[in-house]
């Protein structure tokens, strides 16, 4: 089973969308192997978005995710990080299709609600930065045997 890292950002926490956004996941049949509800240091979001540091939209983006409480969670599933990256939708609100979090929820790029893991490398990286030894849960769902033959 793969794992990915998904964070509410702090937009769709401010707007009240916690609870929707999570019921997506767990509709689909993910499971939740690890949540915090958490303030973001200047530090973490650096590292997280180290990638992005030469572009011109970084301070920003970093002043952004330090503003207000996200929610960080791991996610399980067989092909969660694609599984979830379609949940998601595209990071324009604009482009993202209706039925997506983005397209039914967002207004426009710089405040898109949602961040989850391209690929499963990303994803690796990502669970390590936000979570630490010990802190996921190992857990079986009594749903299992209904999504998976």
């Amino acid at each position: 089973m793969e794992r990915t890292f998904i964070a509410i950002k702090p937009d769709a926490v401010q707007r009240g969308l916690i609870g929707t956004i999570i019921q997506r996941f767990e509709a689909k049949g993910y499971k939740l192997v690890g949540m915090k509800f958490m303030n973001v240091s200047r530090e973490l979001a650096e590292q997280h978005y180290a990638s992005l540091s030469d572009k011109p939209f970084f301070p920003g983006l970093v002043d952004f995710i330090t503003s207000s409480p996200v929610v960080a969670m791991a996610w399980e599933g067989d092909g969660v990080v694609t599984g979830a990256r379609k949940i998601i939708g595209a990071t324009s609100p604009a482009a993202a299709d209706l039925g997506t979090i983005r397209g039914d929820f967002g207004v426009t790029v710089g405040r898109n609600l949602i961040h989850g893991s391209d690929a499963i490398e990303t994803a690796e990286r990502e669970l390590g930065l936000w979570f630490k030894e010990g802190e996921l849960t190992d857990w079986s769902p009594v749903a299992t045997a209904w999504l998976y033959e």
